[in-house]
């Protein structure tokens, strides 16, 4: 038997019942006129929608967690059966402050003799705590250029450093901690202007933010073309999109990315055009995984579908259309996962078969419980005919079993797309914060200063340095070696 459906209710009014007591009116009153008849079920057919809707939340669909309503915090740790404790584990790596060997500052505190006992008394040694703090503060370097003259009058001035070229400008590593405020940790312009004005007494001016930004973007011109060539070579590859706002019209930020290098690319489309032009994909010929968007087909590579997307449609299947065999299919994917982390993430080929064929035992229970539609009542209609979300998974994980599979028979695949979803995460907080890119070229801006940021991250290299570098005309070992 299916779940039974919960009852839908708003305030003291039983939705679900009252929908079927209007379909059973709607089937047994012949009076009604046929156009009436057809515009009360299509309201019907409203109202199931929108129901269905607000049954759901991030884990049976895309939903976040931030938007689900009255959510449970530490819900999920309960309900797996996770008894550990919230905060740092036994044996996981501290944090703790370490003493350091040489101060910057050394200050001497003499007893008080007032304090103590009149008598001789000589040092014998120290008892050293240690306060270790931060100074913000200005620094100004002046540089002057000595001037020689010769008996001629002639006149030999010295150079100055490289990049000071004006009688008064900002240094890199003001514009390095700039960029990384606004591209790093994502504080708009008028905040970081607060901060070094309040923080340092220097005045910067929105332009010029943008101006430090537009910089970093010029010098990373080889990384950009650097990170492209790495990721065709990769084996495996993670890709993602999202939408951004670009001064209110919706566009695109794609990412294609693994562990170790990461390229973020914004386009006005979403499908294969952008993905094609991103010059990435068209080249690839390892395993892509991602989230069943339908142009990345089109590449002619290995494919690899994720499974925490197919978790969440399953507990929607499972909680909103009461179809048990989503369930089951729920279950078996954990199952499956857990015993190829086991195996040390490659199932052997008896194993791998055996599970094989218990997915399609749920796929073949799945089509009793919910079966295709009557073709009979489309007899003679034009264009595709509707299924159910239930029936549109259950087909599409028959259809692509390999791709779901995948995980438990190559090492290198992983269970979910995790990898590609993370990378694009910190876009939606940067749009949460900044509502949106003011234009095209400030999205192009974030997109890929964030790839060269999040690769130098995945390559143990701080942000703040890995800027400091970049504005002194450096590029980190790891990318100038593949110049």
């Amino acid at each position: 038997m299916n779940k039974p459906v919960a009852p839908w209710t708003i305030g003291k009014i039983n939705v679900s019942d009252a929908l079927k007591n209007v379909e059973v009116l709607l089937r047994q009153d012949k009076s009604i006129s046929a156009n009436v008849r057809a515009m009360m079920e299509l309201l019907v057919v409203v109202i199931h929608l929108l129901l269905g809707k607000l049954g759901l939340h991030s884990a049976n669909s895309s939903i976040p967690p931030s938007k689900d309503p009255h959510r449970k915090r530490g819900s999920k740790r309960k309900a797996k059966g996770n008894k550990r404790k919230p905060g740092g584990q036994n044996g996981h790596a501290g944090s703790t402050l370490q003493w350091q060997d040489n101060p910057d500052h050394i200050e001497t505190i003499e007893v008080d003799r007032r304090t103590i006992p009149s008598g001789q008394y000589r040092r014998v040694d120290f008892e050293s705590r240690q306060v270790i703090d931060i100074e913000i503060s200005k620094v100004v370097t002046e540089y002057r250029a000595e001037i020689l003259e010769d008996a001629q009058g002639n006149q030999f001035v010295a150079e100055f450093p490289s990049g000071v070229t004006r009688p008064v400008q900002y240094g890199n590593h003001l514009k390095a901690q700039a960029v990384y405020m606004s591209l790093q940790q994502l504080v708009p312009y008028e905040r970081t202007r607060d901060y070094f004005a309040d923080q340092c007494g220097i005045p910067i001016s929105a332009g010029s933010l943008f101006n430090f930004n537009k910089e970093a973007f010029d010098l990373l011109e080889t990384f950009e073309s650097i990170v492209t060539r790495q990721l065709i070579v990769q084996l495996l590859l993670h890709a993602d999109e999202t939408g951004i706002n670009v001064n209110g019209t919706c566009l695109w930020l794609h990412c294609v990315s693994n562990d170790r290098w990461t390229l973020f690319f914004p386009h006005p489309n979403r499908g294969g055009e952008a993905m094609k032009a991103m010059g990435v994909l068209p080249h690839f010929g390892g395993t892509l995984c991602h989230d069943h968007w339908k142009p990345y087909f089109q590449f002619n590579c290995l494919h690899s579908l994720c499974n925490a997307h197919h978790l969440r449609e399953l507990e929607r299947a499972w909680e909103q259309d009461g179809q048990r065999w989503a369930k089951k299919m729920q279950d078996l994917l954990l199952e499956i996962n857990e015993e190829t982390e086991k195996a040390d993430g490659c199932l052997s080929e008896k194993a791998a078969q055996e599970f094989r064929n218990r997915y399609r035992q749920v796929l073949t229970r799945g089509e009793v419980q919910c079966p295709p539609p009557n073709l009979e009542h489309h007899a003679g209609k034009r264009g595709l005919i509707p299924r159910t979300k239930s029936r549109n998974l259950l087909e599409r994980l028959r259809a692509f079993e390999t791709e779901t599979l995948r995980f438990m028979t190559d090492k290198l695949v992983p269970f979910t797309n995790n990898q590609g979803e993370n990378d694009i995460r910190m876009t939606k907080v940067q749009q949460k914060i900044s509502g949106c890119f003011r234009s095209f070229e400030g999205a192009q801006i974030f997109c890929r200063v964030r790839s060269y940021l999040s690769t130098c991250r995945k390559h143990n290299l701080p942000p703040t340095v890995a800027l400091q570098m970049l504005f002194s005309g450096r590029l980190p070992d790891f990318i100038k070696q593949l110049e």
